[in-house]
């Protein structure tokens, strides 16, 4: 999601010749365990920023699975999709380390994500125990989604601790969670499918 300002930016940078670039997929210039930052800084594939980028990756994929699965819940299906390109546009900002070419997250972004879901708590029961993940396969998809965004958010704290990120970042990938959490019950209870209690 390339805002005015980033495209801005890019014009007036030498990154415009990296992004215009033929794009070929293997080029076997990372068989040595590194891998290229935007500004072609390399960087070893095992850099905690390399970590928190392929958690975001790996959480926009299993949205996609998600997606492919949902029939009736149109909207969630569309906020999804505008999810995925706000992970798209995070990852792109964490891989520009010098923090010159992209702009911070929106506040109204985060904003979005708390509403939606203030509406889709409102619309549960209370919940007053820890619950099972699972239920539907839907749900449970969603589930799962919560917890590799949870570890997303684990790797951008500990990037965070040496390196200056946007707080907004941190603010929508916990908001996020919560959002996938949510969306899990209210799917799971719209399928018939009662949530299992966890019990000693």
């Amino acid at each position: 999601m390339l805002s005015r300002g980033w495209i801005k930016k890019l014009l007036n940078s030498n990154m415009l010749q990296y992004f215009s670039m033929k794009p070929k997929i293997s080029t076997a210039t990372g068989d040595k365990g590194d891998t290229d930052l935007i500004g072609k800084k390399r960087i070893k594939k095992s850099d905690v920023r390399i970590h928190a980028i392929g958690s975001l990756d790996e959480l926009n994929c299993l949205l996609g699975v998600v997606i492919s699965q949902i029939d009736h819940f149109i909207d969630i299906r569309e906020d999804l999709i505008k999810i995925q390109k706000v992970l798209f546009s995070i990852g792109a900002n964490l891989a520009d380390e010098s923090g010159n070419i992209f702009d911070g997250l929106s506040e109204d972004l985060i904003k979005d994500l708390e509403e939606k879901s203030t509406i889709l708590e409102n619309a549960l029961p209370e919940l007053i125990s820890f619950i099972l993940p699972g239920g539907s396969t839907l749900g449970a998809l969603f589930h799962q989604s919560r917890s590799v965004c949870r570890r997303a958010e684990r790797w951008i704290v500990d990037l965070s601790r040496n390196n200056l990120i946007d707080e907004n970042i941190l603010k929508y990938i916990n908001r996020l969670s919560d959002y996938l959490f949510l969306v899990a019950r209210k799917i799971n209870e719209d399928t018939g499918k009662q949530e299992t209690i966890w019990k000693k």
